[in-house]
Parts: C-alpha cells; sequence; structure tokens
C-alpha cells in the first residue's frame, strides 16, 4: 500500500512539472501577464549598455504587456467594439507614426540653433552649480526619455487640465499649449476650454498607459463636442456627436499658432476634418498637404479614435538635453540612463549592464517588486558617464506650414456667398463625408 501511494505522489509530481514546464513559455507570452502595480508600455529596441559592469543580481523574470486605463483620464468611451476606439493611448505595439528614435547613421546640422547663448563652459557651470537657471531640459526621445525643470500646465477659463500630477512638459510646450488655447477662446462664437488630458510627470519618463509622453513633447487633447454631449457616455457614433467648426479651429490652430511635430489622430477623423474644411473654403492645396505627402502633420495612429495627440518641438529644451548628456555624470542626481524592457530582461541584468544595481533601479523607477513589464521604461542610476547612451538627431525646427494669404474679392461676401455653406447645415456636410472617412479608415490602416 506505501509503495503504490508513493508511486501515485510521483507520477502526480512528474504530471505538475511537465505541467508548468510547458505553461511557462506561454504564459511569458501571454498577454494579460503582468504585474500589478505596474501596467506597460510597447516592446521597443533595447538601447546600448553603459560603460562598466557589476556582478550580477537574480531578479525575477519579465511579464508581457498589458492593456491599462489610466485614472481620471480625459479619453472617452463609447462601447465600440472597433479596436482603434480604445482609450489607452500607447500600451500595445506602438504605430510607426509615434516612434522617435532615430535609425543608425542619422544625420543633421550640429552647429548650436537655439543655445547659442550658452558656450560649453557656461553650460557646465550652470548645470553643475544653478540647474534651474537652464529652464526645461528635454532628454532622449519621446519613447525613451525625461525631462529636467518641468513646467506644469494650468488650468484657467481657457484650459481644463484632467490629471495635473501628468501635466508637466518644457516650457515651450506648456507656452504652446496656452497660445492655442487662447487663439481658440478669441475666434470661437462660442468657446470652450481646451480639454487636456495626460501630457507627462514632473521629470517626464514612463506613465502608465503610454509609450511616448516621456521627454516633455507629446501633449493629449479631447475633441469638442454638441452641446448637451457628455463624451465620457456617447450614446452613438463619435463623428455624428463631435462639434466639427471647433475640432477643425483646433487643429488649425496647432498648426498655425505653434510648431507641432506630428499630429496623431485616426483616419476617420482625419476625413472629417478635412472634408468640413474644404466645405468651408479653406485652400485645397493646404489642406490636402496638411493630411498627406511629404509635408503632412497630421497622421494616422492606431488607438486615436477618441483624442489628438499632439508632439510638439521645443528646440531650446531639445538642444540643451543634447548638449547636457555627455556631462551628466558632473551631477549624480542627474547621471541617468533610460532603458526599456524587453523579453528576457532581469533586474539584476540591467543593473550589471549599467554598472548599477538593482536597489537603485527601483528606488528610481518607482518599482515595488522585481517582476517586470515588457515595453515599459526604466530609469537607470548609473556610476559613471553612459559613454555609449544614443543621442537623438539635431533639432531643426521647420518653417509653419501656413495657410496661402487670402485675396480680397473686389466685393465683399458672406461664408455663404464664397463657400456655398452656411451654418446651417454645415454640420451636415460634415456628416454626410463621414461614410468616406469610415472607408478610408479601414482601407488605408
Amino acid at each position: 500500500m506505501h509503495i503504490m501511494l508513493r508511486q501515485n505522489r510521483g507520477c502526480v509530481a512528474a504530471l505538475t512539472m511537465a505541467a508548468l514546464l510547458f505553461v511557462w513559455p506561454l504564459d511569458l507570452l501571454a498577454a494579460d501577464a503582468v504585474t500589478p502595480s505596474e501596467p506597460s508600455a510597447a516592446q521597443a529596441p533595447e538601447m546600448a549598455p553603459a560603460v562598466g559592469v557589476a556582478p550580477p543580481v537574480t531578479a525575477a523574470p519579465v511579464a508581457a504587456a498589458a492593456t491599462t486605463t489610466p485614472a481620471n483620464d480625459l479619453h472617452e468611451t463609447e462601447g465600440e467594439s472597433d479596436a482603434d476606439s480604445s482609450n489607452n493611448d500607447d500600451t500595445a505595439l506602438p504605430d510607426q507614426a509615434e516612434l522617435e528614435t532615430p535609425v543608425a547613421g542619422d544625420t543633421g546640422a550640429t552647429e548650436l540653433v537655439y543655445t547659442g547663448d550658452l558656450d560649453d563652459a557656461e553650460l557646465l557651470r550652470r548645470f553643475t552649480s544653478e540647474l534651474e537657471t537652464l529652464g526645461s531640459v528635454s532628454v532622449g526621445v519621446a519613447e525613451e526619455g525625461r525631462v529636467i525643470n518641468g513646467v506644469q500646465l494650468q488650468a484657467g477659463a481657457s484650459v481644463q487640465v484632467a490629471v495635473p500630477e501628468y501635466g508637466y512638459a518644457t516650457a515651450e510646450t506648456i507656452a504652446a499649449v496656452e497660445r492655442v488655447a487662447e487663439k481658440l477662446r478669441a475666434e470661437l462664437v462660442e468657446p470652450s476650454p481646451l480639454r487636456v488630458s495626460h501630457i507627462g510627470k514632473k521629470s517626464g519618463g514612463y506613465i502608465r498607459g503610454h509609450f511616448s509622453h516621456q521627454s516633455g513633447r507629446d501633449v493629449d487633447f479631447g475633441f469638442f463636442y454638441q452641446a448637451g454631449v457628455d463624451p465620457g457616455h456617447l450614446t452613438g457614433r463619435r463623428e455624428s456627436l463631435m462639434d466639427v467648426a471647433k475640432n477643425w479651429a483646433f487643429l488649425k490652430a496647432v498648426v498655425t499658432e505653434s510648431d507641432p511635430q506630428v499630429i496623431l489622430v485616426d483616419y476617420r477623423i482625419q476625413s472629417l476634418l478635412k472634408a468640413y474644411a474644404l466645405s468651408q473654403g479653406e485652400d485645397k492645396t493646404w489642406v490636402e498637404s496638411l493630411f498627406a505627402g511629404p509635408t503632412a502633420i497630421v497622421r494616422h495612429a492606431r488607438r486615436h479614435r477618441d483624442h489628438f495627440h499632439v508632439r510638439f518641438y521645443a528646440p531650446r529644451a531639445q538642444e540643451l538635453g543634447r548638449r547636457v548628456q555627455p556631462i551628466l555624470a558632473k551631477r549624480p542626481d542627474e547621471n541617468l540612463a533610460i532603458y526599456r524592457v524587453k523579453k528576457g530582461d532581469t533586474l539584476g541584468h540591467i543593473a550589471a549592464r549599467y554598472g548599477s544595481s538593482v536597489s537603485l533601479i527601483q528606488k528610481a523607477s518607482g518599482l515595488r517588486g522585481t517582476l517586470l513589464s515588457i515595453g515599459r521604461t526604466l530609469v537607470v542610476p548609473l556610476r559613471g558617464p553612459c559613454t555609449r547612451c544614443p543621442l537623438p538627431p539635431p533639432v531643426v525646427v521647420p518653417p509653419r506650414h501656413l495657410p496661402p494669404p487670402v485675396v480680397a474679392p473686389a466685393t465683399a461676401a458672406t461664408p455663404s456667398e464664397s463657400t456655398g455653406v452656411t451654418m446651417a447645415n454645415a454640420e451636415q456636410v460634415a456628416v454626410e463625408a463621414q461614410p468616406d472617412a469610415a472607408e478610408a479608415g479601414s482601407t488605408r490602416r
């Protein structure tokens, strides 16, 4: 009897071990295996290691990425089955339009364009002893970066800020948002506050639910909706509930009053706005160049059907970021590298690669445990210079993409006479364009 019982226990143990060996690889690949405290962003190429290697430390393996909704966001949900309508910005594999990491061999101007008032000696002096006098500094790129001297966007009559602790960016980005908000407030007959969702943390870096928003230049804006519509509880098709006129006014203000690097929004929303702009007599060549061709600023990205994602140029902050990176070791509190987790990583391996420690990475990255999520970025404190950390390309802001000047007609004409569209039928014109917009979204994605 004892022999049979031992044999049965041996069989159960063997079967259990076999099951674990079979399930473990699948678990690593499962989309829902995450640490409860740290949802992930998307997987991206590994950053180059720093010089200096410490003894390896054992740590827990990586869990795969998952989708988590940021709390108190201004993104809306309407119960659609379309995956693109998800209210998460960037927790799955990112659209290529969101990536900013330069490819190998990327070249550009190397002379100082925006920080010529600071020679290298003065920059070093201020960085080491008067850091606050440098103003905002954007280090790295949008998906692997951070901010020094971040500035918080203040709510007011023209701006709503959904999550104040995620309302930081470079000073140039905040100024751009304020200019756009004031432009809308001055021009719209019935102005509505500009709804700002997530921007970034005070020091930049990873925030839940986003792949980018790390270097102080990305801002999410909620759409404008018709009077009486609750953005958090839409009861019909989003496009039919939007205030198309206000959303076009916003897009035009971003393009003409600031320096956007890219504006990400779903193709269906693009088609709606383009049709409305043309119906209002906007220059056709200019409008089409915003959405297509080499000068296109507006681009499609998945999961951007409920908000505008604008990445602004912050030229001085970006150029300062390039210049301070080689001297970060002069300030231990700012001597940090950004690393994006990939499959197979452990905190011990990452610490050894950068000459750091598990505890330092946990503290700097806000980790409560050792389980990692594929795709999220970690802040890695360094003990020496990071001579192989990647630099973003030199920044040169292109001229603003302005519409051609309007030539006054010989006789004054009302908007309805010059465009054939009245305020009464403007919304109908935009709504009639929706079938084409939906078709464009399904065929071009």
